[in-house]
């Protein structure tokens, strides 16, 4: 198999969620199957609605600085399906890729020719298979494993992990998470077991009551970012920020942080980080280290040009009040070009309201995705939230009006989903490349 026939594999497995028949049944007999790939490395899990990734990648980051071989796994991808697999901070190799495929697909042929076809895993469960075959491949000494939805029964939580984390929950997937802060805590409370040790940012009170009462239930050791580490002396230069990490153990402790990755609310991710690292049993200087180096494309990434322009995933309200935030703070007075698309199932007018009044003007599009909103449906939806909003059939297109009707010193923003994002960065760094 090489990489496009592994591609192939992959997207015939497209599909809708099988909320009737949710579970881990599936991925437990692949697994099974598989000779449990996912204990041949050691896990830091981490669940969450928003900075999950962000958290993730500097924890992976940080493994790295300390010596060792770390797999990076998160979803979903910007341009490649390889962005999910990081192998020693570089994408997964096609040829280790397709490989991976290879051996998951032959496991999953064996499952529905034995159990019928309603056992083979899914498109995720598939792609969190590849991702644990791929790191046993590789040999990593740590595996970085992201959550896909919620956290009870998404097709990770197969892992026993030594380090469980959980960012900050919000509303998001209502649909399969339920509708309150509660509902979706515990969910996201599902990836503590026995054994592991449990981080978590600060949560809305209802949410931390259960990660709290989960933790407790177990026996297992809760850390609190933003009680058990605080940030002292913060200070910024250009949206990324400096602070001093202080344990509340012991305050003799604290060391100073760079980030690399922009905005105030990665000083949060941050904490959650280091507490998780700390626990990991990871020293000072690498998790100092770490965090400086750190990549996480998409996600307020200042690109060059002229305007610059700012790329940032914000896909739901959450998100959305953190890029709004980060525009008033450093980039108040500038004129914005926003270019705005979003999925189905996303909650557009609430995301519009929070972005489109900072905004001097807004073009929407779509990405290449099927579940991509049309600009005209969109506007149908959003329009109230301006008055100069324009409509773009393509992201190309959308990138060449924005250019035309900016000054040098504007700004063009390019937000909502992740796969509207990507496709951009994908234009403007091919433009980018032959200038």
């Amino acid at each position: 198999m090489n990489y496009s026939e592994a591609l192939r594999y992959l997207l015939s497995l497209l599909g809708d969620i099988r909320g009737s028949n949710f579970g881990l049944h599936r991925m437990e007999k692949l697994m099974a199957r598989l000779s449990q790939p996912q204990r041949a490395f050691r896990v830091v899990h981490v669940a969450g609605t928003n900075g999950k990734g962000s958290t993730a990648a500097m924890i992976d980051s940080a493994l790295r600085a300390a010596g060792f071989s770390a797999g990076l796994y998160t979803s979903p991808h910007l341009a490649r399906f390889n962005e999910r697999y990081r192998i020693n901070g570089s994408d997964v190799d096609d040829d280790a890729f397709a490989s991976a495929v290879e051996e998951v697909r032959a496991a999953n042929e064996k499952l529905a020719a034995i159990a019928g076809g309603e056992q083979h895993p899914t498109f995720f469960e598939t792609l969190t298979a590849v991702a644990f075959c791929a790191f046993r491949n590789a040999a990593v000494d740590w595996g970085v494993i992201e959550v896909g939805l919620g956290g009870r029964l998404d097709a990770t939580n197969v892992v026993n992990a030594e380090i469980a984390v959980i960012t900050p929950i919000a509303l998001d997937h209502e649909a399969f998470l339920g509708s309150s802060p509660r509902s979706i805590g515990e969910e996201k409370a599902g990836i503590l077991k026995p054994g592991s040790k449990a981080v978590t940012s600060p949560q809305h009170p209802e949410a931390a009551a259960v990660i709290v009462e989960r933790a407790r239930e177990l026996g297992i050791p809760l850390v609190e970012a933003g009680v058990d580490w605080k940030a002292a002396n913060i200070s910024h230069a250009e949206g990324c920020y400096r602070f001093e990490a202080v344990p509340a153990s012991d305050a003799k402790s604290s060391f100073p942080v760079e980030l690399s990755l922009a905005g105030r609310h990665q000083i949060e991710n941050a904490l959650c980080a280091i507490a998780a690292l700390d626990a990991a049993g990871i020293d000072s200087e690498a998790i100092r280290k770490g965090l400086r180096q750190t990549r996480w494309a998409a996600r307020l990434e200042h690109l060059p040009g002229r305007p610059p322009t700012l790329l940032d995933a914000a896909h739901n309200p959450s998100g959305a009040a953190t890029l709004a935030r980060f525009l008033e703070e450093h980039h108040a007075g500038r004129r914005i070009h926003l270019i705005y698309g979003a999925v189905r199932d996303k909650a557009v007018d609430d995301v519009a309201g929070l972005l489109f009044p900072l905004a001097y003007r807004v073009i929407l599009t779509r990405s290449n995705v099927q579940r991509s909103l049309q600009p005209e449906t969109l506007r149908g939806i959003v329009d109230h939230h301006h008055e100069h909003i324009e409509a773009a059939a393509t992201v190309e297109e959308a990138i060449r009006a924005a250019r035309h009707g900016a000054a040098d010193s504007d700004l063009i923003v390019i937000a909502g989903s992740i796969f509207l994002v990507g496709e951009a960065r994908e234009t403007l760094l091919a433009v980018g490349s032959k200038s």
